[in-house]
């Protein structure tokens, strides 16, 4: 079969993770002594897109402190990946980039420049520095085994690789080019898929509930996922109220629990402590005393002393109680019923807010299927898989860039050296 070029290293997908594997790669071949070609393919005409608009167009990178707790996934595989590129390495792997980093109160990582784009642009520069050919509006469609390689059709022609690097991402985003196809590529291999749900993703709501006079604000709730029955998850953090239902921090976390349980037909329920830290007795106990206290204070102002007086205010209607009410003259029922959705409110969840939206996938190739030390298939010699790909996610807040980094940095290396010293021509006829 002829083909249009030949390469030591493909690598398809140029987001984080792409990028990373390649310039890893041609790095180690070329410090190595075995310089060689490294091809980088990526569907979309602009590269990188995804970058450019992550952490609100910031690029939140990292994250201060890393640990396998932060990810969803084989939770053994998931400690000896991390523990081969650490969190001290990426900094400074990033700052050898041209990269500074900042830390936000929350922990978060970022560029100094606030900007998305630097962060890009580095990975540009460094990759085309060290030699990686970058080839993007080159769509890959099929990966098959050719002898001790690989043929890759793209919609321009065809390569030869030694190596492939697979890093198309997942689903999330799809307008950026990851649009889950890298999942047919793999199958393709041999390779199995779990399920693959949004996760990081806003939840909507009943149209019929209070959300949309809310949109805006911003505060902490305790958030517990039930399925069948069962709590699966629960975390404390910030909740954003929406035109269309809630988002925030602690949401885009717990969404996963509410995507995966529904994809399976389980059912889920997702309950709100607007008062985290304290039981029902307790906000009991706290309501009496303060009526007590101020008996000819409204409900509404009551409540505010706890919760966002709008949130109050909407909880009181949505329990058909009159918001300016004097506590004292609430009656039990009344009370048990504001107190009992302060401490316990279902959210009436609809759907997700769908893949548009999503800032990651759950589900994927199952981490069992790679050797955690090189990232190399265990089913095709000479493949490897890397970033969101993988049946791996991480919490908001840096982490998946965290993954995306450290399979790629893994990935490079050990498809360099496994590579032979011989070197092959730049273009077969």
């Amino acid at each position: 079969m002829m083909t249009d070029e030949v390469a030591n290293v493909a690598v398809v997908g140029a987001g984080a993770a792409g990028l990373t594997g390649a310039i890893v790669t041609a790095e180690t071949l070329a410090r190595d002594g075995n310089p060689g070609r490294v091809l980088l393919l990526d569907g979309a005409k602009r590269i990188g897109a995804k970058i450019l608009v992550s952490g609100g167009g910031r690029c939140n990178v990292t994250h201060e402190v890393i640990t396998p707790k932060d990810f969803f996934g084989n939770q053994n595989i998931i400690r000896n990946i991390l523990a081969a590129f650490s969190l001290e390495r990426t900094i400074a792997w990033l700052a050898s980039l041209g990269v500074d980093l900042k830390r936000e109160p929350s922990g978060k990582l970022f560029p100094t420049t606030d900007d998305a784009r630097t962060v890009l642009t580095a990975l540009v520069a460094r990759a085309r520095h060290a030699g990686v050919i970058i080839r993007p509006d080159h769509r890959v469609t099929e990966i098959s085994t050719s002898g001790a390689g690989f043929l890759v059709q793209d919609n321009h022609g065809l390569t030869q690789a030694s190596r492939v690097v697979l890093a198309t991402g997942g689903r999330s985003l799809p307008r950026t080019g990851s649009d889950g196809f890298g999942y047919r590529l793999a199958r393709g291999l041999g390779h199995h898929v779990t399920p693959t749900v949004p996760a990081l993703v806003p939840l909507v709501l009943d149209r019929s509930m209070f959300h949309a006079t809310l949109s805006g604000l911003s505060h902490d709730v305790e958030l517990t996922s039930v399925v069948d029955g069962r709590a699966v998850d629960r975390r404390t953090g910030s909740l954003l109220w929406t035109h269309f239902g809630i988002s925030g921090p602690v949401v885009m976390d717990a969404s996963r629990f509410w995507t995966l349980a529904t994809n399976r037909g389980a059912h889920v329920d997702l309950y709100g402590n607007f008062v985290p830290g304290k039981t029902s007795d307790e906000l009991k106990e706290w309501f009496v005393a303060r009526a007590a206290e101020h008996p000819r204070r409204s409900l509404t102002r009551i409540l505010s002393m706890l919760v966002p007086e709008g949130l109050a205010e909407s909880l009181c209607r949505h329990c058909s109680c009159d918001p300016q009410e004097p506590v004292a003259q609430v009656v039990r029922r009344d009370r048990e019923r504001v107190l009992s959705s302060m401490v316990k409110f279902r959210f009436p969840i609809e759907r997700d807010r769908g893949w548009n939206f999503a800032e990651v996938t759950a589900g994927g190739v199952p981490l069992e299927e790679i050797n955690y030390r090189t990232m190399e298939s265990k089913l095709v010699s000479g493949l490897y898989l890397i970033g969101e790909l993988l049946d791996c996610d991480g919490r908001i807040g840096g982490f998946n860039f965290q993954w995306a980094w450290t399979t790629g940095w893994l990935a490079g290396q050990s498809a360099a050296r496994s590579l032979p010293a011989a070197k092959v021509p730049l273009h077969s006829a």
